[in-house]
């Protein structure tokens, strides 16, 4: 069993605000440049990531678009309030859903509009969600839910924001409740300056679930956390290439990291494929595919940082870490950045 990295970052450290309310463009947020070889740190901007890519590597980014996962709902036979957050899609018209406040039982219809019901199909004694039919499907839902939702917003975010301050700017795919955010601080700007040096850029659908249940007895353990990915023959053919031509794979979040290594064969090669992951990557996990990683500062005794550990010496890891406690990084959604790369 590993340990958990054990810091303590300050309050003030979390980010409340996304940069753009704070003067900032997206992409001039800090970056700590981590090398995985040697534990040395370089502290910059992102915007100046192209200064430490080269022609010949891929960036894989998560084109997961974030959704509006808060609804308001009331209960048709008696009008009880109930709000719901919205956990995974199951199919065109089915999600599992965490119920906020009031109470629901198999079989309750819970109404979010005039046009938008859903009826309790499943409840579970061993988990807190529900399953929720609705009454629209595909993109009628999808419509519905982004008119009425809110963003997931956690009690260090002090105020609401914006959906847009939860997007990526290259995000296509509706479905992540909370925002795949290490592709957050990336304009298109960069992105193009980044294509113009060589890097290519390719693309993986993970839609991250919820990570908080509101009470600490449904903490899952990570190998409990399933999630929904797709991998397209193009960016499986595109990891390939690179591999066989020397570049490097830069995976853009740890949510591309388990896409990647959860697809990948003994040899190291990516295919074409679909399905719910609940990889659990370690210190002690081989990483077949991803060379680099850019996420941001997580949490201490996350298992995002048992993950940042396959990718170098835990020693180095804390170190760096609490390199960027002293250099006032901003940790969470709205935060700073790191990369982690070797040559």
């Amino acid at each position: 069993m590993e340990t958990a990295m054990k810091f303590e970052v300050p309050e003030e450290l979390n980010a409340k605000e996304p940069p753009e309310r704070r003067g900032l463009r997206r992409d001039y947020v800090k970056m700590m440049v981590l090398d995985k070889d040697t534990g040395v740190t370089k502290h910059t901007q992102f915007y100046q990531l192209d200064k430490y890519l080269k022609k010949g590597d891929l960036l894989v980014l998560n084109a997961s678009r974030t959704v509006p996962a808060v609804l308001k709902s009331h209960k048709e036979a008696d009008g009880t309030e109930v709000e719901i957050r919205l956990a995974h899609r199951k199919n065109e018209s089915i999600w599992e859903a965490l119920p906020v406040s009031g109470t629901v039982k198999e079989g309750d219809i819970i109404r979010f509009s005039p046009t938008l019901t859903a009826t309790i199909i499943k409840q579970s004694e061993d988990t807190p969600f529900v399953s929720l039919a609705f009454n629209l499907c595909c993109s009628s839902l999808f419509n519905q839910i982004y008119d009425l939702g809110e963003p997931v917003r956690y009690e260090y975010i002090q105020k609401p924001w914006n959906l847009d301050y939860y997007q990526t700017v290259f995000a296509t795919i509706p479905g992540s409740v909370e925002m795949p955010s290490a592709g957050r601080a990336f304009s298109w700007e960069l992105l193009f300056r980044l294509q113009k040096k060589g890097v290519r850029i390719a693309y993986i659908t993970l839609h991250t679930g919820l990570s908080y249940l509101l009470d600490d007895k449904w903490h899952k353990g990570p190998d409990k956390n399933f999630e929904n990915y797709h991998v397209s023959k193009e960016t499986a053919d595109l990891i390939s290439e690179t591999k066989n031509s020397g570049g490097r794979v830069i995976a853009v979040g740890t949510t591309v990291v388990r896409t990647l290594e959860t697809v990948a064969q003994q040899n190291g090669k990516v295919q074409e494929a679909s399905g719910w992951t609940n990889l659990y990557i370690t210190e002690n996990t081989k990483l077949r595919v991803c060379d680099g990683l850019i996420t941001g500062m997580h949490e201490p005794e996350a298992s995002h940082l048992q993950l940042l550990s396959a990718f170098l010496d835990r020693s180095k890891l804390y170190t760096a870490y609490n390199d960027a406690i002293q250099k006032r990084y901003l940790w969470h959604e709205f935060g700073d950045m790191n990369l982690i790369l070797g040559e």
